[in-house]
């Protein structure tokens, strides 16, 4: 019994840690995601960026693939949903976290679409930063 005890503790140690590297995450993709697509700000979005990183998925069922600096310079060339006045809305879906490792499942509303984003992130000298963004849009 002592030693199932333990592995309780050791397991719940974990959860608690996770949940502050959740909140860390939750910060990134509300205040630097969400806030640097919806304001246009791609000195803020940009900032949460791993270099090198890519963005692939399909929109109307057409494939996308852009390079996370391609992805920024569209983001910084369109009008912003802020600007458009058209209504915006980013929602977490989820985030998982293992290690230096997450992946967070988001929502975006913008414009005329419903999009499902998947975001990959690894924890590099201390900050959750995007190493991968797949993303889809879908019906409501």
């Amino acid at each position: 019994m002592l030693w199932s005890f333990q592995g309780i503790k050791a397991q719940y140690k974990g959860k608690m840690e996770n949940q502050a590297e959740i909140a860390a995450i939750t910060d990134v993709v509300e205040n630097y995601y969400f806030k640097g697509i919806y304001e246009g700000d791609v000195i803020r979005l940009g900032s949460i960026f791993e270099s090198g990183t890519f963005v692939y998925g399909d929109i109307n069922e057409q494939p996308y693939f852009k390079t996370a600096e391609l992805y920024l310079d569209g983001v910084k060339n369109r009008q912003s949903p802020k600007d458009s006045g058209k209504p915006f809305k980013g929602e977490i879906l989820e985030i998982k976290v293992v290690n230096s490792i997450a992946i967070a499942e988001v929502n975006v509303k913008m414009y005329d679409f419903n999009y499902r984003d998947f975001l990959s992130f690894h924890k590099i000298n201390g900050k959750w930063l995007i190493v991968n963004k797949m993303l889809t849009d879908v019906s409501e």
